[in-house]
């Protein structure tokens, strides 16, 4: 204040220029000429009038707000600013634009200066530079409405999802009673039909719908998050832990959300959530609707000349919902997920997969690769395999079904279907004896037909229905003897042998 005063002496009572009481005060050129611009405009004479005797009179008269520094014409600010916003918009731009209408105009540094002490009286969102179209800042309510279970009386907090668009701060607002990830992804999906297209970037907080992993440099996206930007080609830069000012934007418009929202409604009841929608939807419509004080328009206005136009559009292809795990193929190359096996190329056992599972669909991918895709089955403890996965041993049993196998053994004679018939029947199931007559089946490659129909005819006859009974008569050779000559045989004799008139009683 003291320099302020010798500046009006220095320029009343010597009439020196203003470069020379720059000099004299050691003070820019500018601030020199500014001081005289607000001098001249506040009509002040010297020596001072008695009322301008105290610092704070002499304030309040050279800087009350909103007086021009200079009789020349200042440009519209609040277009200057929305203006900014827009691609390739600099300020070099809107001031040769300002000076080609106005050659008695500011030079390009008071542009800038005059430009930056406007800016500066906004609140932190909107001083920050947002480009239209490019980001789009997501976070959930802190506080909520009250949703009463008519049943029981017992009372959830609806909490408030809340997405707004940086350069025209148009805010989508849907009260959910989860913050869980398939709410998280259904109300983005709401949201970018509410604005009708898609920023560039999404700027979320760091819960775990979002982030699994924070970190300042490289966060981990949850897989069913990234999922959903990669559809809506979309880059997702989380704000840092614990530094709202990287979303400030809708910082701003939760409090506002809550101001003009959830204080709006803290008189009524409502027992569904349904019921707390109908009641938001009418809010979210005149928030947007009003007029912004600084800048002399509303959301809705700001978005249709902003944001609108540079939205890239939506997708023609709707989003699927899908679940993701992170899962090694076990030894009999499958793939447990929720309980249920699914089979992976067997070439890849013990390879780490990720499973991404739709509500039809169970896909394994390698490397971003998908390398199996089966029709979802919930049912525990059960396996769905592709016969493709399988070695070929394996493939060769399961190409199998019991007709096959009877049809081939008659092909051997009817011993050999009575053996294979045996050997499947009596198993809890059919395909537990698969191996067993397989087995069976492979005594070809050793033994002709004959020799095999002769053998099945004896481990029948002694009820022995097994391929081991089977292959020791073969090697044994005892399927050359004749079945008469061994059912003629008698047991001896013995004390220790009971006979059938012990089991009669």
């Amino acid at each position: 204040m003291r320099k302020l005063r010798e500046f009006l002496r220095l320029h009343f009572e010597h009439e020196l220029s203003t470069r020379a009481i720059a000099r004299s005060l050691k003070i820019s050129p500018s601030t020199a000429q500014s001081y005289l611009g607000r001098v001249r405009v506040a009509g002040l004479t010297w020596p001072l009038p008695a009322e301008m005797e105290s610092d704070e009179a002499l304030t309040r008269a050279l800087f009350a707000e909103d007086a021009p520094v200079t009789n020349k014409r200042a440009p519209d600010w609040a277009t200057v600013h929305l203006e900014l916003k827009k691609k390739h918009v600099t300020k070099q731009l809107l001031w040769e634009e300002y000076k080609s209408a106005n050659s008695d105009g500011y030079q390009y540094s008071a542009f800038c200066r005059h430009y930056s002490m406007w800016a500066g009286k906004l609140n932190l969102s909107m001083r920050q530079e947002h480009r239209v179209g490019e980001k789009l800042f997501i976070d959930f309510s802190g506080d909520g409405i009250d949703v009463i279970d008519p049943k029981t009386g017992e009372v959830t907090k609806a909490v408030l999802f809340v997405a707004t668009l940086g350069a025209s701060s148009y805010t989508y607002v849907e009260p959910v009673l989860r913050q869980d990830l398939p709410t998280w992804t259904q109300c983005h999906l709401n949201a970018m039909r509410f604005f009708g297209g898609v920023t560039e970037i999404w700027v979320p907080d760091n819960l775990k719908a979002a982030v699994t992993k924070p970190d300042r440099y490289e966060p981990e996206l949850n897989p069913t998050y990234r999922d959903l930007a990669e559809h809506f080609h979309v880059a997702i830069i989380p704000a840092r832990v614990r530094k709202p000012k990287d979303k400030a934007k809708v910082e701003v418009a939760v409090q506002v959300a809550e101001r003009w929202i959830i204080a709006a409604l803290r008189k009524h009841q409502f027992f569904a959530l349904d019921e707390v929608r109908a009641a938001v939807r009418p809010l979210v419509d005149r928030l947007n609707a009003k007029v912004m004080r600084r800048v002399k328009k509303s959301r809705r206005q700001l978005f249709e000349e902003l944001d609108a136009p540079a939205l890239k559009p939506l997708p023609t292809r709707e989003w699927e919902y899908a679940d993701w795990a992170k899962k090694t193929v076990g030894f009999d190359y499958h793939v447990d997920f929720l309980g249920h096996f699914y089979s992976a190329p067997c070439s890849l056992v013990h390879a780490a997969t990720e499973v991404r599972a739709t509500a039809t669909t169970v896909e394994l991918l390698v490397k971003g690769m998908r390398v199996a895709s089966h029709v979802r089955d919930d049912t525990p403890g059960k396996y769905t395999t592709d016969p493709a996965h399988m070695p070929k041993e394996h493939r060769d049993v399961a190409e199998w079904d019991a007709p096959r196998i009877i049809a081939w053994a008659k092909k051997v004679g009817p011993a050999c279907a009575t053996m294979v018939e045996g050997i499947m029947g009596r198993r809890k199931h059919p395909q537990q004896g698969f191996k067993a007559c397989m087995g069976v089946m492979r005594l070809r490659e050793t033994y002709d037909d004959a020799r095999i129909e002769a053998a099945c005819a004896r481990a029948a006859k002694a009820n022995a229905f097994s391929c081991t009974s089977v292959k020791a008569i073969l090697k044994n050779g005892l399927d050359t003897q004749a079945l008469e000559v061994a059912q003629n045989i008698a047991l001896p004799l013995h004390e220790n042998i009971r006979g059938a008139k012990y089991y009669a009683n």
